[in-house]
C-alpha cells in the first residue's frame, strides 16, 4: 500500500521549521548557560556574581536563538534605524 502523505516544500514545512528552532533554542541556551558559568567560576567569588553570569549566557542564548528563528521563519527581526543626519551649512555672518 502506498501512504497518502503529502510532501511539502522545505519553505512551508512549518513542523520541521519548529523541529529546528527549538533544537536551536535548547543548545544555544544550555551552551551559552555553560559558558556563563564556567566564567563566573573563573572570573568571580560571590555566588550572586556566579549566578548573574549564568543568567547572562543564558540570556545571550535566548536572543540569539531568538533572532535565528526569527530568520528561519521568514519573519525579520527588529532593526533599529539609524538615525538621519541633515546637514545644514552654518551661518554666514557678512562679515567678509
Amino acid at each position: 500500500m502506498a501512504d497518502n502523505k503529502e510532501f511539502f516544500p522545505p519553505q512551508y514545512d512549518v513542523n520541521a521549521k519548529w523541529d529546528a528552532c527549538l533544537d536551536l533554542t535548547v543548545r544555544r541556551f544550555v551552551y551559552s548557560s555553560l559558558g556563563g558559568a564556567f566564567g563566573g567560576l573563573l572570573l568571580f567569588r560571590s555566588p550572586v556574581s556566579r549566578w548573574a553570569s549564568v543568567a547572562f549566557g543564558a540570556g545571550l542564548g535566548i536572543g540569539s536563538a531568538y533572532t535565528e528563528c526569527s530568520r528561519l521563519f521568514e519573519g525579520s527581526p527588529a532593526k533599529l534605524a539609524a538615525p538621519k543626519i541633515i546637514e545644514t551649512p552654518a551661518p554666514q555672518d557678512g562679515q567678509d
